[in-house]
């Protein structure tokens, strides 16, 4: 049988949901109205922090979908991007423009990841 557990839940949404050893995460996004470059910085660590609770770490996520709001972004998010994940780990990724919950956000990330096995 399946075990699907979720973490910091309300009734709209839960920011960790694990079933066995994946782990998925609701949409992370930086501080609105900060650049690019610091909304990716900060979504990355809380995308960072909640893998860490859930078990697993930056070089188990598996695959990543990033949402910018303007695409002409793309090669500032990537600039934080590639400082983020170790060589060899890169997860499979997705990018596209998107109209985002708020016009002051830039950047959202939707994680999901395996958990660590040795834990």
């Amino acid at each position: 049988m399946s075990k699907i557990q979720r973490l910091h839940t309300n009734q709209r949404m839960s920011k960790i949901v694990t079933h066995n050893d994946t782990v998925y995460l609701c949409g992370q996004v930086g501080v609105r109205g900060t650049s690019v470059t610091e909304q990716t910085r900060e979504a990355l660590t809380r995308v960072e922090s909640l893998l860490i609770e859930a078990g697993s770490d930056c070089q188990h996520v598996l695959q990543v979908t990033v949402w910018l709001a303007d695409m002409s972004d793309f090669n500032e998010m990537n600039a934080v991007w590639d400082e983020w994940f170790d060589e060899g780990f890169a997860p499979a990724r997705a990018c596209g423009e998107a109209k985002l919950a708020s016009p002051e956000l830039k950047v959202e990330l939707l994680v999901t990841a395996a958990r660590k096995t040795n834990i």
